[in-house]
């Protein structure tokens, strides 16, 4: 993407304002937003929680019909389908029951597990898979499915639903996601904040923390090592680990000790500072972002359609509603994800996908995570 330093609106780019808008539901007409769901953050691997996903910051009141193709202009899905999904039910499951309720002639079949076990269990399967979809949490599994020859081509009338970033003709991004460096306000200010998230561990003076662990942050990592190169991630992982950084199970708990005062910034996907602040409005957190690095990397989820679907028309289809004005929506409200198809705005106050700073990087090889966990556990890195 192309760096933008004048930004519309006079959002500052690098900073995602905490925001204290009343906390409530706004259903829509014919839109999903009525929901509520437990949110893993999209990494298809946190715990599901008991509380709901509620509403806050700017654009949830008053908020109409979102822009993008409505389900009612999309082609019905009829027949049998089955789904492997890398996304977790308690994140996605209300919007799949949705999909699968609009059509009395569609029998839906979904298989949750992780992404990577999905991709496995798919080519292990071989010839007899009964997978027709495979709906991924990220990027690289896609990728790494596509790599072993077991998609089909999408039409160009899917493809063309989203920018070409995030899409191949073997699959496509449904939403999206961007790393940020959350902060606690009454410690830091954004000026305060490096630019370069390679100048953490010399420039700042906080306490900081991280999820080494989780998907997105080994993908942080992978980035960076693609980016920077090897030996630059070595020397930044072993200066992080000098520095006494405080590791967390997922990157929730990292935001959530922000807000608590346990640390004074971390590393971790844009949407786990909305959660916290759903919990609180008043919360102590705020989100910067860096500049054209591994930290600001855009990463997404999507889909495919595998090469043993028993119906591949059946199977698009379904990926089109992915990508429909009422999933998009419901991206934006219920999982503080960034909707990909253009018209359907993010929720709150966040910057625009143009108005990031996101580095050139091929999403697909962010699932190439062994020499990462490699070089993470030789730099001294609890993995």
């Amino acid at each position: 993407m192309t760096d933008h330093d004048r930004l519309r609106d006079g959002i500052d780019r690098r900073r995602l304002l905490a925001t204290t808008g009343a906390v409530g539901v706004l259903g829509t007409s014919g839109c999903l937003g009525i929901l509520g769901i437990g949110d893993d953050g999209g990494d298809g691997n946190g715990d599901a929680t008991d509380s709901t996903v509620g509403q806050i910051g700017s654009g949830r009141e008053g908020r109409g019909l979102p822009g993008g193709t409505s389900i009612a202009d999309m082609p019905d899905l009829s027949g049998e389908l089955t789904v492997y999904s890398g996304r977790g039910e308690f994140l996605v499951g209300d919007l799949v029951s949705y999909i699968d309720d609009q059509y009395d002639d569609f029998d839906l079949t979904v298989r949750y597990g992780g992404s990577t076990d999905l991709v496995n269990t798919i080519i292990n399967e071989g010839d007899g898979s009964r997978a027709d979809v495979f709906y991924s949490v990220n990027a690289g599994s896609l990728g790494a499915l596509a790599d072993e020859g077991r998609t089909q081509s999408l039409s160009e009338e899917v493809t063309d639903m989203v920018r070409a970033e995030f899409r191949t003709d073997q699959w496509i991004g449904t939403s999206g996601r961007a790393r940020t460096v959350p902060y606690n306000t009454d410690e830091f200010s954004d000026d305060d904040l490096p630019d370069d998230v390679m100048a953490y561990p010399e420039e700042f003076s906080g306490d900081l923390g991280w999820a080494p662990s989780y998907g997105s942050c080994q993908a942080f990592v992978t980035a960076m090592r693609l980016i920077a190169g090897e030996e630059a991630t070595r020397d930044w992982l072993e200066a992080i680990v000098e520095s006494g950084i405080t590791s967390y199970p997922d990157e929730f708990a990292a935001c959530q000790a922000i807000a608590d005062g346990e640390i004074d910034a971390a590393f971790t996907n844009h949407y786990y500072i909305q959660r916290v602040l759903d919990g609180n409005p008043e919360a102590s957190i705020a989100t910067a972002f860096t500049s054209g690095d591994a930290g600001a990397v855009f990463n997404v989820a999507g889909a495919a359609v595998v090469d043993t679907a028993s119906d591949a028309t059946l199977a698009e289809n379904f990926v089109r509603h992915l990508l429909s004005a009422e999933a998009q929506d419901y991206f934006a409200r219920t999982t503080f994800e960034y909707p990909l198809v253009p018209d359907v705005e993010p929720i709150g106050d966040l910057p625009t996908i143009d108005e990031l700073d996101v580095p050139d990087v091929d999403l697909a090889q962010l699932s190439d995570l062994e020499p990462t966990i490699d070089l993470m556990r030789d730099a001294g890195v609890d993995v």
